[in-house]
């Protein structure tokens, strides 16, 4: 029986978007503001400090929206339109300008320690697994992934995702790690549901922003503000120790 089921988001967690999923935000909410707006990180993770636009295509119409809500917006093509631009014509778009936070060596410490782990995120499965199998090398994925379940905070996925790691009469302790509100959230939703198990939320600060003011000190603590235990600069930084810690009985 594992020690303790670590779950992880992939976005700003993994791999950092902020170049790939965040751009084509911009370039959605430009072109549909016929270049009038274009929302900076700062507006995004304003956007997403709310803990209800945890899915990317919604938060770009949402800015539109909130630029000028007249302006007639088809979501069928607004989709289409991002997805050109994160992803590309097999997968040529801004998804190959995203830097990798985490190693297959990392994931290795966790299963040497004793902790199961999987992923719940809200990219689609064809994004997350190219980023798990083919660039992080990672086999036998635990993952749900948009296609499968509501978005967060909607702990659903969370569920599916530890009920593949742990035997039905289990009741594994579990940490799931992400770094926006919604992530957090999701944790405090898990907690209502079911709080018979030990639940930790786990923040971590995207690279974005990383900037060493009063700008990540903000972020920080809004993770806090919506139930973080704990806020690391990168999730390589939850160690096995660190994880022993938080999940001990």
């Amino acid at each position: 029986m594992a020690r303790g089921i670590v779950i992880f988001d992939i976005d700003g967690v993994i791999r950092d978007v902020s170049q790939s999923y965040r751009r084509a935000i911009a370039d959605t909410v430009e072109h549909y503001t016929k270049g009038e707006y274009r929302p900076t990180n700062g507006d995004i993770d304003s956007l997403k400090a709310e803990a209800i636009w945890n899915n990317d295509w919604k938060a770009s119409h949402e800015l539109i929206r909130r630029w000028d809500e007249n302006i007639a917006v088809d979501f069928k093509e607004l989709v289409a339109f991002f997805q050109r631009k994160y992803r590309g014509k097999n997968f040529d778009g801004y998804i190959n300008d995203e830097p990798l936070l985490a190693t297959n060596h990392y994931f290795e410490q966790l299963t040497a320690a004793g902790f199961a782990w999987g992923f719940f995120s809200g990219a689609m499965r064809a994004s997350a697994e190219h980023v798990l199998k083919k660039r992080l090398g990672l086999d036998n994925l635990v993952l749900v992934a948009m296609e499968d379940a509501p978005e967060k905070p909607n702990p659903k996925g969370l569920f599916a995702a530890i009920a593949q790691l742990e035997s039905p009469e289990a009741n594994t302790p579990v940490a799931y790690v992400g770094d926006t509100a919604a992530d957090m959230r999701t944790i405090s939703n898990a907690i209502i549901q079911q709080p018979e198990r030990q639940w930790q939320a786990i923040g971590v600060i995207p690279p974005h922003a990383q900037t060493g003011d009063d700008k990540e000190y903000m972020y920080a603590s809004n993770l806090q503000d919506v139930g973080a235990s704990i806020v690391l600069p990168g999730v390589q930084d939850l160690v096995p120790e660190i994880l022993a810690t938080l999940l001990q009985d």
